[in-house]
C-alpha cells in the first residue's frame, strides 16, 4: 500500500489544473510520470509512505487493525507531517462498497492525529473533485508502479499490476501457492483473492504447499470444518447420498 500527501500554497492550485493534474487512474503511466515531476517541484513538501504487505499482514493478526483503520492512521501521520491548514481526502467510500462512509472515515483519521483543530475535508471521489488530491493520487500510483518494478526485477516474474482482475497477477499467485516454500513477505494473505485462489486450486486438484493449507486455507479450523459439514448437508438436500 502506498499513500502519498502533497502540499501547495493555495495560490498554486490553479497551476495544478494548468499542469493537467486528474484522476491518476484516468492517466497513462507515462503522463503520471511526467506530472509527477512537476507536482514534486511545485509541492512543499511531498510526503510518501510505503507499507509493505507483511506490515499490513501484521496490523491485522497483532493488533486487530484491518485495511481501512491501518489506511486512517497513515494518513492521519501524513496530515501531521504536513503542517497545512486544510486537508483534502479521498475517503475510502471511492474505492469499495463496504469501505467507511466519509464521516466515519474522518473520524478514524482524527481519533489518530497529533493536532485536532485541523480542517479536514473528507469526500468520496475527492480525487476527480480537487486538484491537490489529484496530485496526491497521482504521486503515489507512481510511487506504487516503482515498488511494482522492484518487485518484478526481484522475483524474475512480470505479474502485471498486482491486482486481482489482472490475469498475470492471478498465474503469479497460482505460482507462489503450488511452488513457495514458505510465504513470501510481499503478499497479504488475508487477501480474499489468494484464499479464492487456493481453494480453486484445491478444487482442481492442484498440489498446494504445506503453509498454504495452514494459514491461507485452514482446513483444520472449526470455521472450515463448519463449512465443509454444511456444503455437504447441502448435497444432501440435492439427493446426493453421503459414504
Amino acid at each position: 500500500m502506498v499513500i502519498a500527501g502533497v502540499v501547495i500554497d493555495k495560490k498554486d492550485e490553479k497551476k495544478l489544473k494548468a499542469l493537467g493534474v486528474r484522476d491518476s487512474k484516468t492517466l497513462s503511466p507515462k503522463k503520471r510520470e511526467e506530472l509527477s515531476i512537476k507536482i514534486e517541484e511545485m509541492a512543499r513538501p511531498t510526503i510518501l509512505m510505503r507499507v509493505p504487505a507483511c506490515k499490513i499482514y501484521s496490523y491485522r493478526k497483532e493488533h486487530n487493525i484491518n485495511l481501512d483503520k491501518l489506511e486512517a492512521i497513515k494518513i492521519a501521520q501524513i496530515v501531521d507531517l504536513s503542517n497545512a491548514n486544510r486537508v483534502y481526502i479521498d475517503s475510502l467510500g471511492n474505492n469499495h462498497p463496504n469501505a467507511e462512509k466519509p464521516g466515519k472515515f474522518e473520524n478514524l483519521i482524527r481519533e489518530n492525529l497529533t493536532g485536532k483543530n485541523i480542517d479536514l475535508v473528507v469526500e468520496n471521489y475527492a480525487d476527480e473533485t480537487y486538484p491537490i488530491v489529484s496530485a496526491a493520487s497521482i504521486m503515489a500510483k507512481v510511487e506504487r508502479d516503482r515498488a511494482i518494478d522492484e518487485l518484478k526485477r526481484k522475483v524474475g516474474f512480470d505479474f502485471g499490476v498486482g491486482y486481482s482482475h489482472d490475469a498475470r497477477a492471478v498465474k503469479f499467485l497460482e505460482k507462489i501457492l503450488q511452488e513457495s516454500q514458505s510465504p513470501p513477505s510481499f503478499i497479504r494473505w488475508h487477501w480474499i483473492t489468494v484464499e479464492e485462489t487456493a481453494e480453486r486450486l484445491l478444487n482442481e486438484g492442484k498440489k498446494l504447499q504445506p503453509w498454504v493449507l495452514d494459514k491461507v486455507l485452514n482446513q483444520d479450523s472449526w470455521q472450515r470444518r463448519i463449512k465443509d459439514f454444511f456444503s455437504k448437508k447441502e448435497k444432501c438436500k440435492e439427493g446426493e447420498s453421503e459414504n
